[in-house]
């Protein structure tokens, strides 16, 4: 049986419309039980609002009333964050207006790391880890997942968008967040390796993987963050995650099988379709032959890319990709929140999101709540703004205050106060 991934194009008059056709295009209710608890996995790249990195609240908007119309219980679904550490989740929801979307449907908002039970990789799947391509070397001794993924669905919200790491990122590294703890950037140079990794362990421990992409935007260069934002008007779901990475690399004009090394690796290891002629297309068809000439995200890539790059897999690896394993890490998440959060998105991001806002979609975003849909869409998406939204020193001011939270949160800050305080109870 060949893999279905549906792709419609769409306006924001008619874009909960879409989501409809869409999701069921893709025949989500033969994949998603209506009986078990329905994970909605929020993508947040970054917790400042940058066209194409997030979760744009009509994608999450489209889904939930899709699955409501379709008599999906809403006590059955709820909104799933990760953390990072340098990404505040609970800054970027709001943000990103994802928290608006889900406090108006009064849905559970669940953050994994807070107050969540994570149980032993072993004890989740068994012998099924024997099958693992990287994780077993990179965690020797076994690593954790969520205990509540345990049984239920899961439905990954990525965006459409280029990846400093993997070229192209979307449903299968919509997974990367969720399932593995704050020591994930351990697997940074096997990536490819453990998105496939992460794959097999979906199809084993959840009763149906789904995913709904959204390329409104869609965001070429040194992605996820630092990237240049398009109006693109498509939309994609499928049940086979190595299917809708596929169709969406293709679109941006990549060859998935040749440039994408964990989508091959999936498709070789038979977890999907990576092969877009032997991937069934509905919806609109010409949408899905469009080529968007993407340059990737290596042509004009970041100066902290650049060093990611050379730390994890060029120069700098025996020098200092070490010191990533140690109590030593946070400078790295330091280093990060300065380049990205007080240099670029001041200097180059806040222009960036302020051109956007004069398209309609990035009208939507800007009246987030303001203007009312009828059951297509927004008929009215209101005008954009006369001026940009943040000033500079706005900016700075919060990102001050991120790496306040980067440092104090940061595991291996944490993980010495346990120590010490463990220390402290048993003299």
């Amino acid at each position: 049986m060949k893999s279905v991934v549906a792709i419609l194009k769409t306006s924001p008059e008619t874009v909960l419309d879409d989501y409809y056709r869409l999701m069921n295009l893709a025949g989500y209710q033969d994949i998603l039980s209506k009986d078990v608890d329905t994970a909605l996995k929020i993508n947040i790249s970054w917790h400042f609002f940058y066209p194409g990195s997030s979760t744009v609240p009509w994608q999450l908007e489209g889904v939930i009333r899709t699955m409501k119309r379709d008599g999906y219980d809403p006590d059955l679904i709820h909104a799933c964050h990760n953390r990072t550490v340098v990404i505040d989740a609970h800054l970027g929801e709001r943000e990103n207006k994802q928290i608006n979307v889900i406090q108006e449907h009064g849905l559970r908002n669940i953050h994994l790391y807070e107050g969540e039970e994570w149980i032993n990789i072993q004890d989740a799947v068994g012998d099924l880890a024997e099958q693992f391509l990287c994780l077993n070397k990179i965690y020797p001794m076994g690593f954790s997942i969520p205990k509540r993924f345990i049984g239920e669905n899961i439905l990954h919200l990525p965006t459409v968008k280029t990846h400093v790491f993997t070229t192209t990122t979307g449903a299968m590294k919509n997974a990367f967040g969720g399932l593995l703890n704050e020591k994930r950037h351990w697997t940074h140079p096997y990536i490819h390796e453990t998105l496939v990794d992460l794959l097999l362990i979906q199809k084993k421990i959840h009763q149906g993987v789904f995913a709904v992409m959204d390329g409104t935007f869609a965001g070429d260069g040194p992605g996820p963050r630092c990237m240049i934002p398009y109006v693109k008007n498509v939309i994609l779901a499928s049940a086979d995650q190595v299917a809708i990475d596929a169709i969406a690399a293709k679109m941006m004009g990549f060859d998935p099988l040749k440039d994408l090394k964990y989508v091959r690796l999936a498709h070789e290891k038979g977890l999907g379709c990576g092969d877009p002629t032997q991937i069934e297309i509905v919806g609109d068809e010409e949408t899905a032959q469009q080529n968007w000439h993407f340059e990737g995200p290596f042509k004009n890539i970041t100066f902290a890319a650049r060093m990611q790059h050379q730390i994890y897999w060029g120069r700098l690896k025996k020098l200092i990709e070490w010191s990533l394993k140690t109590w030593l890490a946070p400078w790295s998440y330091i280093a990060s929140v300065i380049y990205h959060d007080m240099f670029w998105y001041p200097k180059f991001g806040n222009q960036r999101v302020h051109e956007v806002f004069q398209s309609k979609w990035g009208r939507l975003f800007h009246n987030w709540g303001k203007v009312l849909p009828d059951e297509k869409g927004w008929p009215d998406v209101g005008s954009e703004p006369p001026t940009i939204v943040r000033k500079t020193i706005q900016l700075l001011w919060m990102s001050l205050k991120i790496l306040g939270t980067c440092i104090i949160e940061a595991p291996e800050i944490a993980a010495r106060k346990r120590t010490k305080i463990k220390s402290k109870t048993s003299a």
